[in-house]
């Protein structure tokens, strides 16, 4: 049988967070709200002085749980010019884990947990934060086979706090689910805008809501949503060769089992885990999420009936 271990008590830490933009601002406003103390940076001075607006601490010296929400790109240069105690949780927001699990992993060891939030919007930027942005949100926490659990926990808090549930997922397995429900829609969005173009201006001038739903996401910067592709070119490859295999399908079969998925109804379950590496694996992958910290276990719930 596997090791268990109870949910350590620990003093809560401050969070720092790096890109004051719409996720990172997002991310300090809810925070503050939920009584945590906040710092950040930010290299935009307009952003810098948005947050201070809304009273977050504004420094180049990082402590607790640092998030870095800054472009893909960027990741791998995030702290440079920053002080950020040796001690310190590093964690991300960014959209593609496995990536930066390479860029930051060999320099930050057990220090750095991996985390990506399902939401934000086309816009960006600081003018586009909500304090409830990640509420009801899924919050991918990603564990790996060195992952320090006590680090994971404190990475799962800050998600928690800021109304999000949280999913337990190795990079890989976060990669590949998110190619199929995030990246992929994105390059389907694409298309679909660029074909309705080349059907001319008839076709865009009697454009409603499913043309405007099926477009949404591709509204988000161009140069955004290339590098999510093309940081997950691998998964996204293979989720867009199973949605090709589904086209092919009979239109009414193709419908009718689309439609089968998106009106289920799945019940909740609620389950206490143990804080163990194996069981918080299990919850992701049966679709499960934690909802709340208890004194010995996370509270958290499955899919099904009860």
């Amino acid at each position: 049988m596997a090791e268990t271990f109870p949910v350590p008590t620990m003093p809560v830490p401050p969070v720092g967070v790096v890109g004051l933009g719409q996720l990172g601002g997002s991310l300090a406003a809810a925070l503050m709200a939920a009584g945590r103390q906040v710092s950040g940076w930010d290299v935009d001075p307009a952003a810098r002085e948005a947050a201070a607006a809304r009273g977050v601490t504004i420094t180049r010296e990082l402590s607790g749980v640092v998030v870095l929400a800054v472009p893909l790109p960027a990741m791998a240069t995030a702290l440079d010019g920053l002080t950020a105690d040796p001690d310190a949780t590093v964690t991300d927001l960014g959209s593609v884990k496995g990536p930066v699990l390479q860029a930051l992993g060999p320099a930050l060891g057990t220090r750095y947990v991996g985390g990506h939030p399902m939401c934000g919007t086309e816009r960006s930027g600081h003018a586009a934060v909500d304090p409830a942005l990640f509420t009801g949100a899924r919050w991918a926490v990603c564990v790996e086979p060195d992952t320090d659990l006590t680090r994971w926990l404190r990475v799962a808090e800050v998600a928690l706090a800021a109304g999000a549930e949280v999913v337990p997922a190795t990079a890989a397995e976060h990669d590949a689910a998110v190619a199929a429900i995030s990246h992929v829609p994105h390059l389907l969005a694409a298309a679909l805008a660029r074909a309705a173009a080349d059907a001319g201006p008839l076709a865009l001038a009697l454009a409603a809501g499913s043309f405007r739903d099926g477009t949404r996401v591709i509204g988000s910067d161009p140069a955004f949503v290339t590098a999510m592709v093309e940081g997950n070119a691998g998964p996204t490859a293979e989720a867009l060769t199973r949605v090709r295999a589904h086209l092919d399908r009979p239109w009414a079969e193709l419908v009718e089992g689309g439609h089968a998925v998106v009106t289920r109804q799945d019940g909740r379950r609620t389950v206490r885990v143990p804080l163990e590496r194996a069981a918080l694996l299990s919850l992701g992958r049966s679709g499960g999420a934690v909802t709340r910290r208890l004194a010995a276990f996370l509270e958290c719930w499955v899919p099904g009936n009860g």
